[in-house]
């Protein structure tokens, strides 16, 4: 049962804690323009937004898979696809304290399993029980934004030039976001196409790596069945039914 005061917060702090278990970066700092970073499209230099904004659109369109940790759970597996048409799905396993779970997003709203979902909240400090009914319901939630938010890379790194290494076999450029105690160094293809391959993130002492692969394989995606899926509002109110 959840408490009073927990149903009160649920809503807005749903979509903080599944930004936090896929671990999206966050970072501040400002853009520089970097001597000798070449861009992905032809050798030219660039600025590091304009490598950004280059790597995010590539992959937006591009599909793709990944496999990593995440700093969300400790112990915790995350294993994402994506295709453009069919969108995203996010499965975490080997976390006590999630049970498993799968989060799929479409055309902005995101759906999180009853389970990993409580397990989110409960990692902010929102303790629900989710009642056996609903163990196999998939709460909806706007992301107030694309679901390439769930992989784009901030728009605000800056270029660390002594982190450049190779990922694969493939020469690979690292930009940097750092905010208080988060940091993401997303290392990027050097040439084109401009891939993300892989991500090491640091949140509160915990860190994760992910690596990128299979770009511009077929994948399938399915969303979760309509009678499988509750809003927000009715997810709480099924919760505070017991």
């Amino acid at each position: 049962m959840l408490a009073r005061r927990s149903k009160s917060v649920l809503r807005p702090l749903a979509l903080a804690a599944i930004l936090t278990a896929a671990a999206v970066g966050c970072g501040g700092g400002s853009d520089t323009e970097s001597s000798g970073r070449d861009s992905g499209a032809g050798g030219t230099q660039a600025s590091a937004a304009t490598r950004i904004e280059s790597v995010n659109k590539t992959m937006r369109e591009t599909s793709f898979s990944s496999t990593g940790t995440t700093t969300a759970f400790e112990g915790a597996t995350q294993k994402t696809s994506w295709d453009p048409e069919q969108g995203f799905r996010m499965e975490v396993t080997g976390a006590p304290q999630t049970a498993g779970g799968e989060m799929y997003c479409k055309d902005g709203t995101s759906y999180t399993s009853a389970p990993l979902f409580a397990a989110m909240l409960g990692a902010k400090g929102q303790q629900i029980t989710v009642p056996e009914r609903l163990s196999d319901i998939y709460v909806s939630s706007e992301t107030g934004g694309d679901c390439a938010a769930f992989f784009a890379l901030a728009p605000t790194g800056e270029y660390a030039p002594a982190k450049d290494t190779t990922v694969d076999g493939r020469k690979a450029v690292a930009i940097e976001v750092s905010s208080g105690p988060s940091n993401d160094t997303y290392l990027i293809s050097a040439e084109a196409p401009d891939h993300l391959l892989k991500q090491e993130a640091s949140r509160d002492g915990r860190t994760s790596t992910t690596t990128y692969t299979d770009f511009g394989k077929e994948m399938t995606i399915s969303m979760p069945a309509q009678d499988k899926t509750m809003t927000m509002a009715e997810f709480r109110t099924a919760i505070g039914a017991g």
